[in-house]
């Protein structure tokens, strides 16, 4: 199976649990949130989590001080969510674009309850939203016939692009 590092039980933590977990991992670096505020911190994992970045790839990917920074504040933070049991929003994403990339078993479950899928708002999708619809859609490496799918989006609607969304999917 495919390996979350959550228990089925998982709570979904909120803004606030969210911050405190931030906080926690800031300090206990020794870093100031002066410096460092939780909120820019959360911001930019965020960011990580919706390129389908975990805190190891984007450990390797920092080269300056920030991101070398952010990817220990990142591993921190997901350090505190695991022992908690818990997931932030953007876990959700994450962890089911791991699940239908990963297990042939999850996917073929989905495709067999959804005929169609329609995705509405699609301007608005964000890599690790399109990572699991065309996964769905059976696009990828490992193929298979998806559902039908009808993606609905206006371009010239697109407000989203500040927490990832990327027009061209």
């Amino acid at each position: 199976g495919v390996q979350l590092g959550i228990k089925g039980d998982f709570t979904i933590y909120t803004s606030p649990d969210q911050l405190a977990a931030a906080k926690a991992a800031i300090l206990s670096v020794g870093l100031s949130t002066s410096n460092w505020p939780p909120r820019s911190v959360l911001g930019a994992i965020s960011n990580a989590k919706n390129e389908l970045l975990d805190a190891e790839a984007y450990a390797a990917r920092a080269t300056d001080f920030y991101s070398k920074n952010l990817a220990k504040l990142y591993a921190g933070y997901q350090k505190r969510l695991r022992a908690a049991n818990a997931v932030d929003f953007d876990d959700l994403l994450v962890l089911t674009a791991k699940m239908v990339r990963e297990s042939q078993a999850v996917r073929e479950e989905c495709r067999r309850r959804w005929q169609y899928l329609l995705i509405d708002e699609y301007q608005d999708t964000n890599h690790a939203q399109f990572v699991i619809a065309s996964t769905l859609a059976g696009e990828g490496p490992e193929g298979g016939d998806g559902p039908n799918v009808c993606v609905v989006g206006d371009p010239d609607q697109a407000i989203y692009s500040w927490r990832g969304a990327d027009i061209t999917n």
